[in-house]
């Protein structure tokens, strides 16, 4: 028709319809909003996981509520050993068939290879690339500690190769604004850790290189005291450690601002926790700031659940809400299930009977009830513990132990924020803090170098 706003018909022309009524109106438009707001429902199902599978349909069960929180939201462990595992049964040699054949189809020893981690919907770990303390813990010199500094760049390195090796199933080095493309693309998040500034061999300048390398986080100490800090633990013997420095030495507040100024996390698992302590040193309890930026515990669970010396206490739990940092549940027996028997060597014993899937549900929860569910998460120590709890074998029993969650009745947005929300925000918060302070020009820690003689 060349001419706008005319109706003809067989007859000629008629007068153009009506518009709708105001009552037809406002029924159109009630049906409009009902549909974006099913919509808008969606998009949070998707996000959060849901009770059903549509609004008008039966609910899901906990089993298949975790599978779609899972589905939607990357599962993130804040401490995986598996470099640790490589380098102790094969070698670092990840390119032989004894490597590769159950890497890749399954029966890898331990807890952890591709199968299960696909089973266990894994969305990415921290791959920590520890190093064991050395012989003699008490000698600072770079001398001793120049073997850990290797052992760091080779556990460094065969991580790297790993990634690199199987490019579908690991995420490149990254930051935490590219990890939800990489989960995206079924990619599992892969930033390294550090356990124990004995790694960095007196140096800040391994600290900065470590972080070029993809290091995310360095836990303070392993179980053993260092130039920065105090340990919780001491070994040979194995015992609850006496204080050296009452928390971090001056120099360990330094490095604590050092690795705020870059955006390396800083953990405080295997630090020490009593009443002169690192932890409430770095959470600023003891007449300083403390940390810039949010802080984590790797691989820690709830001293009032298990009063292990590797555990959070409550007062302890209160100032990392303060500081809104994350607590990330260790799935290891002694830390899990321990009742204090007044050992000389101040470590509880283990409780056998409690050492299950459900013990560390109590563990999520008591941190959650106590200071929210913002400041909790998984860190499961798998490939790096000798034994596991009953129902928690490997990395493929992730959704059991979301669904225990659910059916203790965590809802679905907090369990989204559980399996890898939280500490996804820790980890940008922590970089939003290293822009803050490098824009500002905050100074670099430099090391004090021997002087060269020169004939």
């Amino acid at each position: 028709m060349d001419e706008k706003h005319r109706v003809f018909d067989e007859e000629g022309p008629r007068p153009a319809r009506r518009g709708p009524s105001p009552a037809k109106k406002l029924a159109v438009t009630g049906v409009l909003l009902l549909l974006v707001s099913y919509m808008l429902l969606g998009q949070k199902m998707k996000a959060c996981g849901h009770r059903s599978r549509k609004p008008w349909g039966p609910p899901l069960t906990v089993q298949e509520r975790a599978q779609n929180i899972l589905n939607h939201n990357p599962l993130i462990d804040g401490h995986n050993d598996l470099p640790i595992l490589v380098r102790a049964v094969y070698g670092n040699h990840i390119y032989d068939k004894n490597f590769t054949e159950p890497f890749e189809n399954g029966g890898m020893v331990a807890h952890v290879d591709l199968p299960r981690l696909r089973k266990g919907q894994n969305g990415g770990a921290f791959w920590s690339v520890y190093t064991p303390c050395p012989a003699n813990g008490s000698d600072f010199s770079d001398g001793n500690y120049a073997e850990s500094v290797q052992w760091t760049l080779d556990q460094i390195d065969v991580m790297t190769r790993i990634k690199k090796a199987y490019p579908k199933d690991f995420s490149p080095n990254l930051d935490s604004d590219e990890a939800l493309a990489a989960f995206a693309k079924g990619q599992l998040i892969s930033p390294l850790g550090v356990e124990g500034l004995h790694q960095i061999g007196n140096r800040v300048t391994n600290l900065r290189r470590y972080h070029a390398l993809g290091v995310r986080y360095s836990t303070l100490t392993h179980n053993c005291h260092n130039k920065f800090a105090d340990a919780a633990l001491l070994e040979s013997p194995f015992r609850k450690a006496e204080p050296l420095w009452n928390g971090l030495s001056p120099l360990g507040r330094q490095v604590i601002h050092e690795m705020n100024r870059i955006g390396l996390l800083v953990d405080l698992s295997h630090t020490r926790y009593t009443s002169e302590d690192t932890q409430r040193d770095v959470l600023g309890g003891k007449g300083w700031e403390g940390s810039k930026a949010p802080i984590m515990y790797s691989h820690s669970s709830a001293f009032s659940v298990c009063p292990h010396p590797r555990n959070v206490k409550d007062d302890v739990l209160k100032l990392v809400k303060e500081n809104n940092g994350i607590v990330m549940v260790n799935f290891a027996p002694d830390f899990i299930s321990c009742v204090d028997a007044g050992r000389e060597n101040g470590v509880p014993e283990l409780y056998p009977a409690n050492v299950t899937l459900h013990q560390v549900v109590r563990h999520v929860l008591h941190i959650g009830n106590l200071i929210g569910f913002d400041h909790v998460g998984f860190g499961s120590d798998f490939d790096g513990i000798g034994s596991v709890p009953k129902g928690l074998e490997d990395v493929s029993k992730y959704p059991d132990l979301v669904a225990a969650l659910l059916q203790e009745g965590l809802s679905d947005e907090d369990a989204a924020k559980v399996v890898g929300g939280n500490i996804l925000r820790v980890w940008k918060d922590a970089e939003v803090v290293a822009a803050k302070l490098q824009k500002e020009g905050a100074p670099v820690l430099e090391d004090d170098l021997p002087k060269l003689e020169f004939e």
